[in-house]
């Protein structure tokens, strides 16, 4: 099953194995380079079913630190294409991107806020500081809201201009949206705060407004986190309600990740720790997940997805370790994966 394809509208992944999108903090004014060129590259000749691109600021200040990526401006978007046509002619990998907005959680760097000189004001749903050392957020109005929903659109139109396969909507990790979702950063009063229904419109107008700029063939993944691990917070219940909404509104999997919201959040962390969150919302909505967390072996990875937990296993630091991950694994497993023509020398079993 792990080498079997799975199709999201008119994309057809090869392979179960997805890159998780990863911060690699190395853009000079959001803009690739050639790092990010030989970086994702080299995940695609390793045979990966799907790479999605680091989390992509929709606009300056959606940034985490001022070495992230952007996509609020076209000369970005031109530098992400040579990136996703090389992936294209160079292997049988699809590519997608995060879009995001770090909302109170951005100007920082090595995990500390930085000063409004070398960074900027943080942006909120409410204003209340990721930590009580922190700026207090500018608690964003009605109307600038609306900017960030455009913003999205915006930043849609251009990765699918730059030749994406998937987009996926970040709302996860303690980031702008996760902060509209939770009660515990989102203490509004109008109609973007308070109940369930109220939190989730942020994203949910996000979803509406990018899928404005998507066609067939580009796929909408949305990333949440199934807990925040606080009481009182975001919670698997409200995620699966969550995951309900999403699936009628045109979004093809959930990835499903937690945590980031609460600063001093007490995580316990084992191999695959999040997949009880994939399941729950696999099988208690009724949609397609991706399973996030430690997630280190072919067994494990079979596992997760013959159990029905998942429908995409999402990996991060086992393939920085090993770009070759999914051609190794179809190797030990005598399954079929891409591999390189000019390396196939090397793909003997001695």
């Amino acid at each position: 099953m792990l080498y079997s394809p799975i199709k999201f509208r008119n994309v057809e992944l090869k392979n179960r194995w997805v890159m998780s999108p990863m911060c690699m903090y190395s853009c000079e004014n959001g803009l690739a380079n050639d790092f990010h060129f030989v970086h994702y590259g080299s995940r695609a000749q390793g045979g990966t079913g799907l790479l999605i691109v680091e989390a992509t600021g929709v606009e300056p200040k959606g940034r985490i630190t001022n070495h992230c990526m952007g996509i609020w401006n076209d000369e970005q978007a031109e530098k992400l294409q040579k990136i996703v046509e090389f992936v294209h002619q160079n292997s049988e990998s699809r590519i997608g991107i995060q879009l995001a907005h770090a909302g109170r959680k951005g100007s920082t760097w090595e995990n500390k806020q930085i000063s409004l000189e070398e960074g900027w004001e943080t942006l909120a749903p409410s204003p209340i500081p990721y930590h009580p050392s922190e700026r207090i957020p500018h608690e964003l109005t009605v109307e600038e809201i609306r900017e960030q929903v455009q913003n999205f659109k915006n930043a849609a139109r251009r990765a699918v201009k730059a030749g994406f396969d998937v987009i996926e909507i970040h709302a996860a990790h303690g980031y702008l949206v996760h902060q509209f979702l939770s009660p515990l950063s989102n203490v509004r009063t109008d109609e973007y705060g308070g109940s369930f229904e109220n939190r989730i419109k942020f994203l949910i107008e996000i979803v509406d407004a990018v899928n404005e700029e998507l066609n067939e063939n580009v796929a909408l993944f949305v990333r949440i986190s199934g807990t925040e691990y606080a009481e009182n917070g975001w919670d698997i219940n409200e995620s699966v309600e969550l995951a309900k909404i999403l699936k009628n509104h045109q979004v093809d999997l959930v990835d499903v990740s937690s945590g980031g919201n609460i600063h001093g959040a007490k995580i316990s962390v084992f191999d695959g720790y999040q997949v009880p969150f994939s399941s729950a919302v696999k099988n208690q909505a009724n949609v397609k997940t991706g399973a996030v967390g430690l997630i280190k072996s072919n067994n494990q990875a079979e596992e997760i997805l013959q159990n029905g937990e998942a429908d995409l296993i999402f990996v991060a630091r086992e393939i920085l370790r090993n770009p070759y991950l999914a051609v190794q694994g179809s190797f030990e497993m005598n399954e079929e994966c891409f591999f390189p023509h000019q390396y196939l020398r090397a793909k003997i079993s001695s």
